[in-house]
């Protein structure tokens, strides 16, 4: 399956001076298979070392000398490693000197390629005896699958072309556009985790998705005690149980449980958050870039980190089969997700994606939009709506007061600009930047 990442590890070969590298993301999100699918296409070999899987090669980085330590991986598997060799060390997390022995690699050794992954690389960075080689690696982040990346491995990347072309000139045909809004469907169903829209290619069996769904998510239950105290997992089991059914609503901690304290349930929520399962998204007073310089903690929304993982937990697939307005399902907070996720997916992935919301919360007048992002320089507010109708009254409150030159309405509707509100159907956020740009 194409990743779009594999456009930056291209770049990142090719880069003069380049840094050793770091893939983040949650668990089964498709690093290890992108990095090594990257490493057989663009160089002579791929040395892979598991931490996970193979322990017994950690004590080759006791010692932080990039020399001595390939050389005891060569003794050890009997390759030769050089210039035209990619070194992966996959689950990194799990030998600590790993990563911080990559700092010498960039400063004696530049010419080896290295690239490190793992799914709970934040943890480890945490750790009292951590010292991050700041300035000496590089970074990129892996999200579950785009739907462009979904469309691309269905088959369907012709599709993906027509889109990068359409216009307000030259929108979608209608039947462009019912095929679009079926094919959304299915991604509602099974969501980006690769393992999940691989059985779906491979065998078009629902019930083997769902199940592999449902394995995906007892997994990250049981990564639990990877980073938290005993006494710990009872919180975060309760945060993971309910998080999906909170998906486009403001949070409160009384919510999730009114006979545990919050400050527990907070602490848990951040470590689910490190974790990459959830995405917390927090309000903004979107006066200026960058959005999160004045972000309020108390006002608190969740995204999850896949859609297919929360239509499973949330027992949704039923309805999503038949439903003919399946975008309203749950209050919309389907359609809430999946937009939160495609933001994500299409960011820079050089750094963390975070998502903003904003909100006035005064007795006289309330308003909410869902997400706040830039384009650039330019603040972009994103208003979902999971109907064909419905009122616009919290995005043009918004253009009202804030220094935004137009905003946008994400839903079912056809490409339109009318007003300054850009109207995007849910299946072009991948164009939102060009799109937004056009109007501007």
């Amino acid at each position: 399956m194409w990743r779009r990442l594999e456009k930056y590890l291209s770049e990142w070969k090719e880069t003069i001076g380049r840094l050793p590298l770091l893939v983040r993301g949650a668990r089964q999100v498709g690093k290890s298979y992108t990095i090594e699918a990257f490493g057989r296409a663009h160089f002579q070999n791929v040395v892979v070392i598991n931490f996970e899987l193979y322990p017994h090669f950690k004590p080759c980085f006791q010692g932080l000398d990039p020399k001595e330590i390939l050389a005891k991986i060569q003794l050890l598997l009997g390759v030769d490693i050089h210039e035209g060799v990619l070194l992966f060390l996959d689950e990194i997390q799990e030998c600590p000197s790993a990563i911080m022995a990559l700092r010498y690699f960039k400063e004696q050794m530049p010419q080896i390629p290295v690239i490190g992954a793992g799914s709970l690389l934040e943890f480890a960075m945490r750790s009292e005896h951590f010292t991050m080689p700041v300035g000496r690696v590089g970074f990129l982040y892996m999200e579950p699958l785009s739907f462009s990346e979904f469309l691309a491995a269905s088959g369907h990347d012709a599709l993906n072309t027509y889109l990068a072309e359409v216009t307000l000139e030259h929108p979608v045909d209608i039947a462009v556009h019912e095929k679009l809004l079926s094919l959304l469907r299915t991604y509602f169903i099974l969501g980006g985790m690769p393992a999940v829209v691989s059985e779906y290619l491979s065998s078009g069996n629902i019930m083997q998705c769902q199940q592999i769904q449902t394995a995906l998510l007892q997994a990250y239950r049981s990564d639990f005690g990877k980073y938290a105290a005993t006494v710990q997992q009872k919180y975060l089991q309760r945060v993971f149980d309910t998080s999906f059914r909170f998906v486009g609503q403001r949070v409160k901690y009384s919510h999730i449980d009114s006979e545990m304290k919050s400050r527990d349930l907070k602490q848990a929520l951040q470590l689910l958050a490190l974790a990459g399962i959830i995405r917390p998204i927090y309000a903004s007073h979107a006066s200026g870039v960058p959005l999160g310089a004045d972000l309020q903690e108390r006002k608190l929304k969740l995204n999850v980190l896949d859609i297919g993982l929360m239509q499973n937990a949330c027992g949704l697939q039923s309805a999503l089969a038949v439903e003919q307005n399946f975008l309203q399902i749950n209050a919309g907070a389907l359609a809430e997700q999946f937009v939160g996720q495609e933001l994500r997916a299409y960011a820079d992935p050089r750094r963390s994606a975070e998502l903003y919301f904003w909100a006035r919360d005064q007795k006289s007048s309330t308003a909410e939009v869902d997400y706040v992002t830039n384009v650039d320089a330019f603040i972009v507010p994103i208003e979902v709506k999971s109907g064909k109708r419905g009122t616009l009254r919290s995005l043009q409150l918004f253009l009202a007061e804030k220094p935004a030159s137009l905003g946008v309405r994400i839903a079912q509707t056809p490409l339109s600009y009318h007003e300054r509100i850009l109207s995007i159907p849910l299946y072009l956020i991948a164009q939102l930047p060009r799109l937004v740009a056009m109007c501007r």
